[in-house]
This record gives C-alpha cells, sequence and structure tokens, in this order.
C-alpha cells in the first residue's frame, strides 16, 4: 500500500527550491549595488520590494499567461497580457519608490533626479528600459523549467521501459498468461463458443502493451477497452468466485498515460481475489472530460490478506506510477488510499486541462 497524498513532497521541494532562488537573487542585487550605497538598510528595502514586485510578475506570467495564453496558441494576446503587466509592475514599483522610500529616506534622494510618479509611468522610454530588469528572474525560471522537464522526460523514457517490462512480469506475469491459456485449452476441449473471444481478448491485451503505448499519453477509450478485456479474462479465470461492476462515462477526447489504471485494476485482483475462497467483490469507476478525471476502486479483501502487514501490498509497479504521477502530472494529482479489514480502496484525481 501507498501513503496517503504523493504531492506534499514533490510541492515542499518545489517550493523550498523557488525560495532558495528568490533569496540568491535578493543576495545578487544587494551585493551589485554595496559598494555604492551607504545606507545597506535602504539598500535591502529597495531590493526587497524590487523582488516582490518580479515575484508577482514571474508567478503570473508561469502560472497564468503562459498556461492560459501561450499554450494555448494565443502568441498575440499573450504578448499583449505580458506588457500589460510588465506595465503594472513598472507602475507598483514605481510607487513604492515614490510614496514610500522617498518619503522614508529623503537625505538620499536629495542629489539624485526628482522621482515623480506620474511622470514617470507615462514616460514610454523609461518603461521600455525597465522590461528586460523585471522579467530577468522569469526567463532564468522558465529556463530552469524547460531543462529540467527535457531531464524529466529522458527519465521517464526509461521509466517506461523498465515499466513495461514489469507490467509483462506483474500484470501479465507468467501464472497470468498461463491461467488464461489452460482455460483456454479448457474452453477449446469443450468447443465452447467463447474460445475465439478469449483468444482475441487476450490478444488485444499483448498487441496493446506491447506495440500502443509509445507515447506520453494515449486516448483513455484505449485504456477503458484494455481494462475491459483484462476484466474478461479474468472471470473466465474465478468464474462464479467473482463479482466485479465496471462503470464509465468519458469524453472521446480525454488522453492519459498508458497503463497507469490496468496497473491499479491488477492490484484489486492480486489482493482481492486471488487467496478469497468465497465471493470477491471489485467496484470501479471512472468519469472524465476535458479538465477532471476520477477514478475509484474498490475491492474486498479475504481473511488471510486481512491479517497480512499492509506494507506488502507495496510494488515497483505503483511505486513507478507514482513517479510518472509526478513526472506527468505534476501538481495536478491526488492519489488517496483507505485501507480496512475486509476492504480496499484506492481514488486518483487528475487535472487533464491542456493534455
Amino acid at each position: 500500500m501507498f501513503p496517503k497524498d504523493y504531492s506534499h513532497h514533490f510541492l515542499n521541494k518545489k517550493v523550498l527550491s523557488h525560495l532558495l532562488f528568490w533569496l540568491i537573487m535578493l543576495i545578487y542585487y544587494m551585493s551589485s549595488s554595496w559598494p555604492f550605497e551607504l545606507n545597506k538598510v535602504f539598500l535591502f528595502e529597495r531590493m526587497f520590494f524590487k523582488v516582490i514586485v518580479q515575484i508577482i510578475l514571474s508567478y503570473v506570467i508561469i502560472y497564468l499567461l503562459v498556461p492560459i495564453l501561450l499554450n494555448k496558441k494565443r502568441p498575440v494576446l499573450f504578448g499583449i497580457s505580458l506588457l500589460l503587466w510588465v506595465y503594472l509592475m513598472y507602475a507598483l514599483y514605481t510607487a513604492i519608490r515614490c510614496y514610500y522610500l522617498v518619503p522614508k529616506y529623503p537625505e538620499i534622494f536629495e542629489f539624485r533626479p526628482p522621482l515623480e510618479f506620474f511622470e514617470r509611468i507615462t514616460n514610454a522610454y523609461a518603461y521600455l528600459g525597465n522590461i528586460t530588469g523585471l522579467i530577468f528572474p522569469t526567463v532564468i525560471i522558465m529556463m530552469f523549467d524547460y531543462f529540467r522537464h527535457q531531464k524529466d522526460v529522458l527519465k521517464l523514457k526509461e521509466q517506461k521501459r523498465i515499466t513495461e517490462l514489469n507490467l509483462l512480469k506483474n500484470q501479465l506475469n507468467p501464472h497470468f498468461l498461463f491461467n488464461t491459456l489452460n482455460n483456454l485449452y479448457t474452453l477449446a476441449l469443450k468447443k465452447s463458443d467463447r474460445t475465439p473471444e478469449a483468444i482475441a481478448k487476450l490478444s488485444d491485451i499483448l498487441d496493446y502493451m506491447l506495440y500502443q503505448c509509445k507515447e506520453n499519453f494515449v486516448p483513455l477509450k484505449s485504456e477503458v477497452d484494455l481494462i475491459n478485456n483484462y476484466i474478461e479474462l479474468e472471470k473466465i479465470r474465478y468464474g462464479k468466485r467473482l463479482h466485479i461492476t465496471f462503470n464509465h462515462s468519458i469524453s472521446d477526447d480525454v488522453k492519459i498515460a498508458p497503463l497507469l489504471l490496468l496497473t491499479f485494476v491488477e492490484n484489486a485482483f492480486k489482493h482481492g481475489v486471488s487467496q478469497e475462497i468465497n465471493l470477491a467483490t471489485i467496484q470501479i469507476s471512472l468519469q472524465a472530460n476535458d479538465t477532471e478525471f476520477f477514478f475509484k476502486i474498490d475491492n474486498s479483501k479475504p481473511e488471510l490478506e486481512a491479517k497480512r502487514n499492509s506494507k506488502q501490498r507495496d510494488s515497483i509497479g505503483l511505486q513507478n506510477i507514482i513517479k510518472q504521477l509526478e513526472i506527468l502530472y505534476p501538481n495536478k494529482y491526488a492519489l488517496d488510499t483507505t485501507n480496512e479489514v475486509k476492504s480496499f480502496s484506492l481514488s486518483l484525481k487528475l487535472n487533464t486541462n491542456g493534455l
């Protein structure tokens, strides 16, 4: 079993890295002017407010303008909005200087050119001259994010290869294949009408996992078909020992990282059905549209499974899934589990906006 929330560690690490970055920016600004400014308190306040203005501007650009406008292929509107926000932050910093720093430190500004608020904010040359300085930290953050994303993509490609091998060993492990082939053999001896159907479903599963999961995101409908095929084969294996429902309502154009959901379904069979001598139950629900995704699976637990240490439900497959979530859905997923004596429940929420 895995922890309640995997996003906290990732989020805290990112927050700390950003705090460190802005602290370095503040130190850099102060050190560059340190020899030329006698009043160090004034220097700190001036640079502190400059960093605050840059923080506001950076996160508006990165988390508002880029995803809403630039990523949606609206470059003209993005450019206009960018210039407008830069101007607003320029006006804010000018107001701080004129109405806070000048009255508080009149002796410093006594021998400097006068600061008139309306004259400064209507001076196009002054505004254009400050654009580079205001967006400089934003450019650095976006460059770091880009290179980090490229590094994560390389890691993901390697991880996908490992994950696919683990899935072939775990989801379609020799026991699963042996039992499925044995069931197919039995159906063939009985000349059952279900034999061609079962062969076709096994073929579809192998074809999908080996050849159709090469992209970072695949149509959710394909994943639903994969789960349905897997369930039908398991029904042949367990027969009347299994009661399972799979309710889903999805939009046609929704995409998801491949093989995420199958791991959770396989986990329910492995720990909720394989050791059960009585009736085992699994309930699966899935709703998804262009912006939101919700998946939930509940399974009963046999008495033997209930007595085991819950940590035994950890697996390499699940840990790989968590790593993929952190890479493909950073700050856009919530994974929760509830482990009771006779039942286990898992829910996954994703923000699929823009995918």
